[in-house]
């Protein structure tokens, strides 16, 4: 796994978006006293059902390799000249 260029940025803004579209999808919604490490996790799942990302192999599924993803999944939405992408 390479890291990204701006993975932490990525993640993020993967965390934002994702929160709306959970939000939205009626998944539910994050408190402001949910750890990131509770949003990732949630955010990774409900994505993975949707079909949006591809799931990880079960034993490559944890915090490091799920937050990946999420910046991965971000990147892929961004617009071509977006700062982030890169």
């Amino acid at each position: 796994m390479k890291k990204l260029k701006n993975e932490a940025e990525l993640l993020r803004q993967a965390i934002a978006v994702g929160s709306t579209y959970f939000e939205k999808r009626g998944a539910g919604r994050f408190e402001a006293t949910d750890s990131a490490s509770d949003k990732i996790t949630a955010l990774y799942r409900l994505l993975v059902q949707d079909g949006l990302i591809q799931p990880l192999a079960k034993d490559q599924e944890n915090e490091v390799n799920m937050k990946h993803k999420l910046a991965l999944w971000i990147e892929r939405q961004l617009p071509e000249n977006h700062p982030l992408k890169g």
